[in-house]
Order: C-alpha cells, then structure tokens, then sequence
C-alpha cells in the first residue's frame, strides 16, 4: 500500500511571493486604467472569496495612481454554475451586491484563478440578472489554461500552464492570514 503524503505550502517554493503579486496586480491596474478612459463608469465585481479582495486591492491602486474611487462589487456565481446539480453538497451562497444601475457602466469581473471559464460564464449569467452594462471585461491573477469555454481574460496578472495533475494554490494574508503567495502543487496519484 502507497503512503500518501501530505505537501505543506512551507516545504515548497512559491512561484509567486507577495512582491510579485503586489506588481502584477498594479499593473493590471495600470492595464485597466489605459482602456477605461472613464473611471467613475467602472464596477469592479469580484468572485468570493479570493477575488474580491483582488478587487479591492485593484481599486486601491487606480485610486493610488488616478486619485479616483471606482465602485467595486461581489457577484456570487454559486447557484449560475452548471454543474450545482452534479456537485456532492451544495455551494455556500454568499449575496451579490453590485452598485446599480449597471446601464453605461463597464463591469470588470474579477477573480483569482482563470481555469475552465465555466465560473466566468456563471458570473456573467449572474451579472445579467442585476442589468446590462454597457462592458463586460475580466480580470484574473493567474490564468492556467485547460479552457472548456471561448473566454478569455483581458487583464492577466501571470499565465501558468499547468498539467492535469496540478494546482494552483493561491493565499492572501486579508483572507487566509498567511503571507500573499502562489504555489503549483501536483496532486497525488491515486
């Protein structure tokens, strides 16, 4: 019989520190605001958990660099997804609040890891039940590949493929009260 062993995020290298995350996301920022030229018409509504942090930290650096508060939201995708009948135990449904009205307004989606598209696309179905904006963008910490669905991000912070067999392991000291890092951890074999 095979020892499963259990990989802690300490014995592992981080391919991305909070250094790293902290530039990637200011870019984003700065990425975000070059094709926004109206800042005061832009929502950004982050995913639970991780990306509605990434959200706010968005708005705090384009409030840093432009000297302007864009609105931001949380949009909970966990009864939009197609597979909520499938899953073993129902999602936690947190509320969405987005600011209203969407109408002329250009709502950048926000999350931590960009995997399928399949979250995306709920985020979108969710989105459209508070309105229609006049954009819909989407920005992402870490795109990983392995897309299911024809969406693609306009905002990356890192692209890292990854094997089948491989995760991304994203914490963020607001959230898990550990220090900001990105590890790709292998799964065991089972």
């Amino acid at each position: 019989m095979k020892k499963q062993t259990t990989v802690r995020h300490s014995d592992l290298a981080p391919v991305m520190d909070a250094e790293a995350i902290r530039r990637a996301l200011r870019r984003i920022a700065h990425e975000i605001i070059e094709r926004n030229r109206d800042l005061s018409a832009l929502v950004l509504a982050g995913i639970p958990s991780r990306g509605v942090e990434i959200a706010h930290r968005l708005a705090s650096y384009i409030r840093e660099i432009e000297n302007v508060e864009v609105a931001t939201g949380v949009v909970d995708v966990s009864m939009h997804r197609d597979d909520v009948g499938t899953r073993a135990c129902l999602p936690i449904v947190q509320s969405s609040h987005l600011p209203l009205p969407l109408e002329h307004r250009t709502v950048v989606i926000v999350d931590d890891v960009f995997f399928t598209g399949r979250t995306i696309r709920a985020a979108l179905d969710a989105i459209s039940s508070f309105g229609r904006p006049a954009r819909i963008q989407l920005a992402v910490l870490i795109d990983r590949g392995h897309r299911e669905l024809p969406i693609r991000a306009d905002y990356v912070g890192k692209n890292m493929p990854t094997a089948a067999d491989e995760r991304i392991r994203l914490r963020l000291q607001n959230i898990d009260g550990e220090a900001d890092a990105v590890w790709l951890v292998k799964e065991p074999q089972t």
